[in-house]
């Protein structure tokens, strides 16, 4: 199943989804963190450095891994394509524009966005009124 890519149903239709849970960001050396560790990342990045996990606060505390970037995951609920253009530059200068950081990661079905805990209401308004005006202007050309 094809993402949408047009940029304008993008926007419009992005419906952004905070998750409750805290996410935290560790770098680990992929050798020595048990694979439940990794199993239970909703993120997994490798580099050079080590893999690099984003999971929930309090398992990354059971492990004892050292974390940094306490954040909350919210999720465009759009399916976009892939090979969609301009969708997170969008999102980013919106955010950007209110201040708050912005990590994304792109799955293959949603975009997800890590904006600090204590920014996460702030996000959502800002990506709300990113949303909104797209769906005006789509309505009145």
């Amino acid at each position: 199943m094809s993402g949408e890519a047009d940029l304008r149903v993008l926007l419009a239709s992005m419906q952004p989804r905070l998750d409750t849970a805290v996410y935290v960001w560790a770098s680990v050396d992929s050798a020595s963190v048990a694979n439940e560790v990794v199993a239970a990342a909703v993120v997994t990045v490798r580099e050079d450095e080590g893999l690099t996990l984003v999971l929930e606060s309090s398992i990354a505390e059971a492990y004892g891994l050292k974390c940094e970037y306490p954040s909350a995951r919210i999720t465009l609920e759009v399916h976009s394509a892939l090979e969609a253009v301009g969708l997170t530059a969008a999102f980013a200068a919106a955010l950007g524009d209110v201040g708050i950081s912005a990590n994304v990661v792109a799955g293959y079905h949603h975009d997800h966005i890590f904006v600090p805990c204590e920014r996460a209401d702030d996000a959502m308004m800002a990506l709300r009124q990113l949303s909104a005006a797209s769906a005006l202007r789509a309505r009145n050309p």
